[in-house]
């Protein structure tokens, strides 16, 4: 039998990408706890695996040629999942472009901006209007295109990818970025039917209980200087 996927997790948007995918996969997976605010994306054994100090992460033990193999980068573990197990990541070149561009959009683009909006809006130490309203237009933007793109479709790459698990644990925190989804009606469609699947309700429950031990960020001086106050080593 083969060995479970080893999943490096905390339980945020990013992590919430390959907690989604796992599930709707249906594959084994066992998770190791990478917790954030406590500086464990630090530790040598963890920048074995992720050299750019950031979960998620994975080890398969069963990778090309039955060797394991380790991926960072939320983006890139997607389309390894989808390649390897072939399924929300279609084959057909028009197809996997489609999806691709929607991926890269979330990673460049919806994921960046929106982690800002919660930066400037709940974690700095003192309220700078400029990057809220700079952070929150460009969030408000973003959710804009996705909202023409929902028109007439039902996923963002026309059938449910990994462009879609990619996406909406950013828009789970939706209040946080100062966005309100009534004003985006197809994003909203989407964002409800996300949320109605079986397997994003069990993947966005993962690691809840790890995460509720601990201070919010905004009250914890030391995590908050973990998460932003670090310089090259």
């Amino acid at each position: 039998m083969t060995a479970p996927i080893e999943l490096y997790y905390w339980p945020t948007p990013n992590g919430w990408k390959i907690t989604i995918m796992l599930e709707e996969l249906g594959v084994p997976y066992v998770v190791k706890y990478i917790n954030i605010g406590r500086g464990d994306q630090f530790q040598p054994d963890f920048l074995k695996i992720s050299p750019n100090n950031r979960m998620p992460a994975i080890v398969d033990p069963d990778g090309p040629g039955g060797e394991p193999i380790s991926v960072f980068e939320s983006g890139a573990i997607l389309q390894y999942l989808g390649r390897k197990y072939g399924k929300f990541y279609p084959t057909d070149e028009r197809a996997r472009v489609d999806v691709e561009q929607w991926l890269f959009w979330q990673v460049g683009g919806l994921g960046p901006m929106a982690g800002q909006a919660h930066h400037f809006r709940q974690y700095a130490p003192e309220r700078i209007a400029y990057g809220i309203d700079r952070y929150t237009n460009e969030v408000n933007r973003l959710y804009g295109v996705m909202n023409k793109r929902l028109a007439d479709r039902p996923f963002l790459a026309g059938d449910y990818s990994i462009a879609d698990m990619a996406a909406v644990g950013w828009a789970i925190p939706h209040e946080n970025q100062g966005q309100d989804l009534n004003e985006f009606p197809n994003l909203k469609r989407w964002y409800d039917a996300m949320l109605g699947r079986p397997a994003v309700k069990k993947a966005i429950e993962v690691g809840k209980e790890e995460r509720a031990r601990q201070k919010s960020l905004a009250e914890d001086q030391e995590a908050h200087k973990v998460l932003f106050g670090q310089r090259a080593r």
